[in-house]
């Protein structure tokens, strides 16, 4: 299982999570070892993704990053945005233990569909009007959902890497997920999650935070996780809108980052039990056992001080011995942006 964090003063932070057999006992269960620390961008990271052994960073300096976790390295960069990188995603087959594909988006409105193997630059698609907050892959990997500044979703078809749809929200959106099984998404405005139908965008049911949501992901059995401003930790079952579990004060300051971590495959049943991940603006990292937050004061099963402002969290519990390849024409050759004007 690896971590990777970005943070306001350019740097990022990689950790691996190692897990004891036995992580149920009373002595300390999990460790997070330092992998690397990069100065990696010249202006804060914006967004970071994690696939296996693939990693990728986007900074508000217009650049996207590479990773290979494997090596603790920097393997290279693409520089086909022409604003800040404001969300990362990486596609990988179940079937597979390496991404097929990174998709990124920026602050202008585009999004870049990348090969991963070797990353090359693909299609640049127009995607909206005004900045893309955030971006989630179906899990069949053919299609994606933005939502922008411009207050709209839309849907891209990554197979031929057009805009696909287009609709006017009440209000802008911040963070759009798509649910683990693919049929169903949840989008958040400020301090509401609403729940929607994949098929056709119907509104399912909202909930209500009380306080503004910074971030989520999507977990089994129809759970979402959240961490915001009320320095929280909850998993809302998104068939009632009520919540299942919930850490409170979690972090002392506000969560930026979450990650659903399993062990292992993410088709997991009820008795695989949710390790989760979370990263607090004031640099703390900690990985949680959700089943303790039925206990009072509950405790972390691991903890990581970066002291800097940490931005953006994510996190892989694939395994892969496949090195990253990237290829030449991203680095040494001028690429066409192809982009499309929808």
């Amino acid at each position: 299982m690896s971590l990777v964090a970005g943070s306001y003063e350019r740097f990022i932070w990689g950790f691996k999570l190692k897990t004891l057999k036995n992580y149920h006992s009373q002595q300390k269960p999990l460790t997070l070892t330092p992998l690397f620390t990069f100065p990696s961008h010249t202006a804060p990271v914006k967004s970071v993704a994690v696939s296996g052994s693939a990693a990728a960073s986007g900074g508000a300096d217009d650049t996207i990053k590479l990773y290979d976790l494997s090596t603790s390295a920097e393997i290279g960069s693409f520089t086909d945005h022409s604003a800040s990188v404001t969300a990362l995603s990486f596609f990988t087959p179940p079937s597979l233990s390496f991404p097929r594909n990174l998709i990124s988006a920026s602050d202008d409105g585009h999004v870049c569909i990348y090969d991963a193997d070797p990353f090359i630059h693909l299609k640049t698609i127009k995607a909206h009007k005004k900045g893309v907050n955030d971006l989630s892959i179906h899990p069949s990997g053919k299609l994606a959902l933005t939502v922008g500044r411009d207050s709209c979703l839309a849907m891209l078809n990554l197979v031929r890497g057009r805009r696909s749809f287009y609709c006017r929200l009440d209000k802008e959106a911040s963070i759009v997920e798509f649910g683990m099984g693919g049929d169903k998404f949840f989008m958040v405005m400020d301090e509401k999650v609403s729940v929607h139908e994949a098929e056709d965008a119907r509104l399912v049911l909202e909930m209500g935070c009380g306080k503004r949501v910074l971030c989520a992901a999507p977990g089994t059995n129809g759970l979402l996780f959240t961490g915001g401003e009320d320095r929280a930790i909850k998993a809302w079952d998104t068939t009632s809108g009520k919540v299942a579990y919930s850490i409170e004060d979690a972090h002392s300051a506000r969560v930026k980052g979450i990650v659903v971590l399993t062990g292992g495959n993410a088709d997991c049943g009820d008795a695989d039990p949710y390790i989760v991940a979370s990263a607090s603006s004031d640099g703390v990292i900690r990985v949680w056992d959700v089943r303790m937050a039925n206990k009072e004061n509950p405790i972390p099963l691991a903890e990581a001080c970066t002291k800097s402002r940490l931005t953006c969290l994510a996190g892989s519990s694939l395994k892969s011995v496949r090195q990253p390849k990237l290829g030449v024409s991203a680095i040494d050759k001028e690429q066409d942006a192809g982009a499309e004007d929808s």
